[in-house]
């Protein structure tokens, strides 16, 4: 079990997602990752959206806290700068295997219902917050 910092980015109603290609299974997860010792779960969030979107993000708030393998704190976030889909993460060393891809990704709010998002109540959370943009 290890707690995890991950982050809400929208932008121009679109909401910042990592698409998950696993042995087969489609999914869509928020960019984010496990907190390191030492580390706030903010600045964990900070870095990880860094290091899997290429991308500087300003934490506004934590909107939600699910425990699942742990504690993850999903922060409101606003992007700053960067180049989105730049990310240097160790997860795109393997990026080219059929069975594990990580392809970061824009989808419109209104769609965010209509995909195979982990974990639905953040997924949920997003579409009630902005979902009328």
């Amino acid at each position: 079990m290890r707690n995890r910092g991950a982050a809400i980015i929208v932008k121009e109603g679109k909401l910042a997602l990592i698409k998950r290609i696993r042995d087969k299974e489609v999914y869509y997860v928020f960019p984010g990752g496990g907190i390191e010792e030492g580390e706030t779960s903010e600045e964990a969030t900070v870095r990880e959206v860094y290091e899997e979107l290429g991308i500087h993000i300003h934490i506004k708030r934590l909107a939600q806290k699910v425990n699942y393998n742990g504690t993850q704190y999903y922060y409101e976030a606003t992007f700053v700068g960067g180049t989105f889909g730049n990310g240097k993460g160790e997860e795109y060393i393997y990026n080219g295997s059929d069975c594990n891809k990580y392809i970061p990704i824009w989808v419109p709010i209104k769609e965010v219902l209509n995909i195979n998002i982990k974990p639905l109540e953040v997924g949920e959370y997003v579409y009630r917050l902005y979902g009328n943009m």
